[in-house]
């Protein structure tokens, strides 16, 4: 998992996001080209907002579907990797931020259904905690180039 291309994901959320690949990718595609090409047949394509509109959706759709192919593939699928403490993948980590104390997964947003905060482990404070342990101090420097103390309080193994 230290590969910055795999994902974790539990069993639950790798079957949700298999379930949302293969509706867009099959119903939800032949749909929208359905879409498409009745509002082609309206005729004048520069002033059919159906039409734009449509083009439009199909974008999005298939951006998400070569986001979610490329997530599936290299996905690492089962139970969340024990924390033994230490912040890393998968933890759900309490931590005061900056004098703040936040409760929060770290991982991929795809894992947690929810209210849930999720940081990704390629983030400026994913990359400044992974590795450390409970009860140790770190810093990260934010994207505004603000320097942020950071005390991991726990680290607790993610059960959703």
């Amino acid at each position: 998992m230290s590969n910055d291309n795999v994902t974790w994901l539990t069993q639950e959320a790798f079957d949700r996001l298999q379930a949302e690949l293969d509706e867009l990718s099959g119903p939800a595609r032949t749909e929208i080209t359905k879409r498409i090409e009745a509002a082609r047949e309206e005729g004048d394509l520069k002033e059919n907002s159906g039409y734009h509109a449509a083009k439009d959706e199909q974008g999005k759709m298939e951006a998400r579907i070569r986001q979610l192919t490329a997530l599936l593939r290299d996905a690492t699928v089962g139970e969340a990797p024990e924390s033994n403490g230490i912040a890393g993948i998968g933890s759900l980590i309490t931590a005061r931020i900056a004098g703040d104390e936040s409760t929060f997964l770290l991982g991929s947003r795809e894992i947690a259904d929810g209210d849930l905060q999720v940081f990704s482990e390629q983030s400026p404070l994913g990359q400044a905690i992974i590795g450390v342990k409970e009860g140790d101090s770190t810093s990260y420097t934010a994207p505004n180039g603000k320097q942020i103390e950071v005390e991991v309080v726990k680290v607790a193994t993610y059960t959703p």
